[in-house]
């Protein structure tokens, strides 16, 4: 039940979905994978809307270097883990939600441990072998996973549904090189929110999802655009086997501007 404070707090959301609604996302809990670029407008945003609980993991400290982006984070938190700042801030932001942090590194051996029963995964990560982790466990837990990722003003978003859509490895069957990639600050904020927001429709059971749609945005013209995905039946998590070795392309097709997937 909702409380009278949160029923205040939530009234503006809750003229769109009612009680009923909000009190879905107050039994949620999202695991959200990073506390950086993409990890910190996520959580916000899930926080402010009333998510009941967080759990969020992520192994550094905070550096100067990050301070143009990841803006869960301030001046003064320098040197602090990231999941320390992170709580501090989100429970700050909205104490009527339940906050949990982790400082570890995602690995082959925590993964499963560490989502345990979340309604969800945002990948907020940095790099594909950790995407690609995130991906088999969505898998197996029969979960969903907002994927986002971002490079200068580029960034791309989707959401995989286990059993009905493309999953990750299918949309991308090698991982680009490692890298040091440039970004602004605006890029994982626009991304971000996409993620946001279709994790919020998905756990409110509302509007269309993007369900074999990988979403492209290009920052310098202000444009996006979509790919269509379909599964790849050979695929190494959710088909029938490693994919052929001459698979090198993303399984995908631009939708044509004007029309809807």
């Amino acid at each position: 039940m909702l409380s009278k404070r949160e029923r205040e707090r939530y009234k503006r959301q809750m003229m769109l979905f009612g009680d009923e609604g909000q009190e879905r996302l107050k039994k949620a809990n999202i695991f959200i994978a990073g506390a950086g670029g993409l990890g910190s407008p996520v959580s916000i945003y899930l926080a402010v809307a009333g998510v009941g609980t967080l759990t969020v993991v992520d192994k550094d400290v905070v550096e100067l270097t990050n301070l143009n982006r990841q803006i869960l984070h301030y001046d003064r938190d320098i040197g602090k883990k990231k999941v320390a700042s992170a709580e501090e801030k989100l429970r700050a932001i909205n104490p009527d939600i339940t906050v949990k942090v982790i400082d570890t590194t995602i690995d082959e051996l925590n993964c499963a441990r560490l989502v345990g029963r979340a309604d969800g995964i945002v990948d907020a990560m940095d790099n594909y072998p950790t995407r690609y982790l995130l991906n088999d466990i969505a898998l197996q837990k029969n979960i969903p996973l907002f994927h986002g990722a971002i490079r200068g003003f580029y960034g791309q978003a989707t959401t995989i549904i286990p059993g009905k859509t493309a999953c990750l490895r299918c949309i991308f069957p090698s991982a680009p090189p490692k890298e040091v990639f440039p970004v602004v600050g605006v890029t994982p904020g626009f991304i971000g929110m996409i993620q946001v927001n279709e994790v919020l429709k998905y756990l409110l059971g509302t509007g269309e999802l993007l369900a074999n749609r990988l979403l492209i945005w290009d920052g310098m013209t202000a444009h996006a655009e979509e790919i269509s995905v379909v599964r790849n039946p050979a695929c190494m998590s959710c088909g029938s086997g490693p994919a052929p070795k001459k698979t090198t392309a993303v399984n995908a097709k631009k939708i044509p501007k004007g029309k809807k997937k």
